[in-house]
């Protein structure tokens, strides 16, 4: 395991910044991380910060390095005096007042930060402002619907658009380092209170994006942009079909003659964002379930072997040890279980896939190890409560027994498990904290609209909770005091 990272006994909770009352980093934001601080956490761990696609899912969005503009807090513009008070206005509008205000009174200092910025992620946000402003011009389309001129980036069409939308391009740099900009400052403040961010990247990305528009050969597309093959997984736990997930598939002997650029800036990135990584589908890095574009159904994919190896050996060259979690859940082969295990990476163990086997499953509290991070639920789970809820009377009594609990004590005996448990990492996400059913789920894997939607108040945190959890944190050797 990391050796600072992943050393002592730590917990943290789950709850996406979208999930606050706020819904971004303002003062919300900062009021969560001194609730984790009084309650003896030390992780926030948080679902993908990029952009997201129309039903706002995290892992499907027009950049993997680019920040949600939505996060932008209108409370931290007015305090940082970037926009002044006054009526309220579209986010558009308001940003667009922030930058004329910004350009007018910002100091030298913010100025030269903003320049700095620009110049250090050039590598991406070049290519993610051109795409942005094409995208508008185009009423949304595509990339690979687009002339082909712009499909096809040609020289003389992009000086164009960059003279077109000098202004444009401006404004979006702006957004970028203003959103960048309150998440350092945030995460500054999380540090000086003994909380470390524990970050979420997929593996793959959007079709619709600018990372595969502006590396193509870094996918497997056709001469039109469109996928041969795309991304997916067999049936699971998850869905008895399969799911297709549409992905373009990387080139990786392209990738790999490269010396994995691509993957070293994509991982400086979250680096830059992140104390911890989550990597979403660990076992894509081994072999991936390919699906041929044409095919409407996941169940006619095949495994297909990948340079996991070989990547992950240069990730170590350039950075050392990294700080991952692997999500090794679904289909786990040995070969699997030996990259993670090679790179020293905590793998995953669900308390809710604990109870649909016999005593030596892997996911019961008895059969964890140390080198694993531990979940009463994640945000592709059923909340706790909904999950026992949602089980036939026989397994409702064998969770009953295993924790010598009636049905009412729950979630609390499975968060108390997953705080106990000798895995030396434990998360638990906000909804189970707060005792909700499934009318709080965040996601539902395979269904496409209606997902990550759930908001808490502050008027559902019993004042009693932060001394409660502090105490189990205390009993279960995983809060440390400040020295």
């Amino acid at each position: 395991m990391h050796t600072s990272t992943f050393a002592v006994r730590q917990s943290g909770v789950l709850c996406h910044p979208t999930s606050l009352p706020c819904g971004d980093f303002g003062p919300d934001a900062y009021h969560f991380i001194d609730f984790l601080a009084v309650s003896g956490f030390s992780l926030w761990q948080l679902l993908p910060l990029n952009p997201t696609d129309e039903n706002g899912s995290p892992y499907i969005g027009s950049s993997a390095l680019a920040l949600n503009t939505e996060f932008i807090s209108p409370h931290l513009l007015h305090e940082w005096n970037w926009l002044d008070a006054g009526a309220s206005h579209t986010r558009e509008i308001m940003l667009q007042m922030a930058h004329a205000h910004f350009n007018t009174h910002a100091s030298k200092q913010d100025k030269q930060r903003l320049k700095r910025f620009s110049k250090k992620q050039a590598y991406w946000l070049d290519d993610y402002t051109l795409f942005e402003c094409i995208k508008r011009d185009q009423q949304g389309k595509p990339w690979y619907e687009w002339p082909k001129s712009l499909r096809d980036r040609g020289e003389r069409a992009m000086q164009t658009v960059r003279k077109k939308h000098a202004q444009d391009i401006e404004q979006i740099i702006f957004e970028q380092y203003v959103v960048d900009r309150q998440w350092q400052v945030l995460r500054e403040y999380a540090d000086e209170r003994g909380i470390k961010i524990f970050g979420d990247m997929p593996i793959f990305v959007s079709h619709d994006s600018s990372d595969v528009w502006a590396a193509r050969d870094n996918f497997q597309l056709l001469k039109n942009g469109h996928p041969k093959v795309v991304s997916g997984v067999p049936p699971d736990y998850f869905s008895e079909t399969g799911q297709r997930w549409g992905n373009p598939l990387y080139n990786w002997s392209v990738m790999e003659q490269n010396g994995f650029d691509w993957w070293l800036d994509r991982m400086r990135r979250q680096l830059e964002l992140y104390d911890i990584v989550r990597i979403d589908h660990f076992r894509g890095f081994e072999a991936c379930w390919e699906i041929r574009a044409r095919e409407e159904f996941a169940v006619k994919g095949k495994w297909v072997k990948v340079p996991g190896d070989a990547l992950f050996k240069s990730f170590k060259k350039h950075f050392g040890e990294l700080p991952l979690v692997a999500e090794d859940l679904g289909i786990i082969t040995q070969d699997v279980e030996a990259l993670r295990h090679r790179y020293h990476l905590p793998g995953m163990k669900i308390l809710q896939f604990a109870f649909d086997g016999d005593v030596n499953n892997a996911y019961l509290p008895h059969q964890h190890e140390c080198d694993t991070v531990v979940y009463s639920g994640t945000h592709d789970n059923e909340t706790t409560l909904g999950w026992y809820l949602g089980q036939d009377e026989h397994t409702r009594a064998a969770v009953n027994d295993y924790f010598a609990c009636k049905a009412s004590d729950m979630p609390w005996p499975m968060i108390r498990a997953t705080l106990s448990s000798v895995a030396q990492t434990a998360v638990v996400p906000m909804q189970d904290l707060l005792g909700l059913d499934n009318k709080a789920r965040m996601n539902v894997p395979g269904v496409t609209k209606g997902n990550w939607r759930w908001q808490f108040n502050w008027q559902q945190v019993p004042e009693s909770l932060s001394s409660y959890l502090l105490r189990l944190n205390t009993l279960y050797g995983r809060h440390h005091k400040p020295e």
